[in-house]
């Protein structure tokens, strides 16, 4: 059996230059065949500085080539649904980058024609899902190493405000939950196994951009709740804290852990802190082979579709109870 797929690359966005790219040279299951852009000059330098075999003067190039089996979609957030949209109909595999559209809606209208592809799989890139800290830390939870879950603090932020920056452009799904604050959404619905019954937000939107720029809230689980808050105009920090009835976990760096060095967690238990360390590793290299197996061997990737449907129909009910200044049901 072949152990490598062809992929192209839909954009030449920071994400894809300084993380994903590297990544997927470095992974045992793929080959980075080509990138495309909408200008072609900017194709070419970016394939020469990558060293990748082919580009192409826009999108709908790549995906005409036969060669190419699979696409990464880094675009701006209101091109992913179109991008991978016609990449199904080339007959590509899609990993999009998170959030994959930019409302519930147009996510579920994806994941309707994703299910008329049945031979291509399609999915959210949400890297952390791929670490081994995070694997580790799912099972403890579940294993109810730290008793039973009961509640997680987590926090996200950067400052940004150039007004040119994507993140703070409305019409591409610019704004702090779209960008970042769906990090804690998705790990609390991740850990708790379930999806949260209300939401409560208090949310900052910039006068001028109009996007969120500080967002603060509470999901409430069946059996806990998760509080964080997610920012595009503050210091820069990642924080995550989980607390069971019998013991607690703390993540060094959560989101973004160092490829050269170790990442470390703390489990705490009976007053007794133990340092978890995990060997250097790439969670983009990570995520990259394991959807390029799903492929190969024809398995789910396993991170259904409607897992970031639910992740945007969130993020809207968090824009609706502020808007409101009430807890609001999902």
């Amino acid at each position: 059996m072949r152990d490598k797929i062809q992929w192209g690359i839909l954009g030449t966005a920071t994400i894809a230059k300084e993380q994903v790219i590297p990544a997927m040279q470095k992974s045992n299951h793929c080959t980075v065949m080509g990138i495309a852009s909408r200008d072609g000059e900017k194709a070419e330098r970016i394939a020469k500085e990558f060293h990748i075999p082919k580009y192409y003067e826009g999108y709908q190039a790549l995906l005409n080539d036969p060669e190419i089996e699979a696409v990464y979609i880094p675009l701006p957030n209101h091109l992913h649904v179109e991008w991978a949209k016609k990449a199904l109909i080339a007959g590509k595999h899609v990993l999009i980058e998170k959030p994959i559209a930019l409302s519930s809606k147009e996510g579920n209208e994806l994941l309707a024609m994703a299910m008329q592809y049945p031979g291509l799989k399609v999915a959210e890139a949400f890297m952390y899902k791929f670490h081994p800290q995070w694997i580790k830390v799912k099972q403890m939870v579940d294993a109810e190493e730290i008793g039973e879950l009961k509640t997680i603090q987590s926090s996200f932020s950067f400052f940004e405000d150039d007004p040119d920056s994507i993140v703070n452009i409305k019409p591409f799904g610019g704004g702090s939950l779209m960008d970042i604050g769906c990090y804690s959404i998705s790990i609390s619905r991740f850990l708790f196994g379930s999806e949260p019954k209300r939401v409560l937000a208090n949310i900052e939107y910039h006068p001028e951009f109009k996007v969120d720029i500080l967002a603060s809230g509470i999901l409430e689980f069946e059996g806990g709740s998760s509080s964080f808050f997610c920012a595009t105009q503050l210091v820069e920090n990642q924080q995550v804290q989980i607390f069971g009835t019998e013991g607690s976990i703390r993540f060094e760096l959560p989101f973004n852990p160092p490829n050269d060095r170790p990442s470390k967690i703390w489990f705490t238990r009976k007053e007794v802190t133990t340092e978890l360390e995990f060997e250097p590793c790439n969670q983009y290299t990570l995520q990259a082979d394991a959807f390029s197996l799903a492929i190969l061997e024809n398995e789910e990737t396993g991170i259904p579709l409607e897992d970031a449907v639910y992740n945007l129909s969130v993020i809207e009910k968090m824009h609706e109870s502020a808007a409101s200044g009430c807890r609001v049901s999902l």
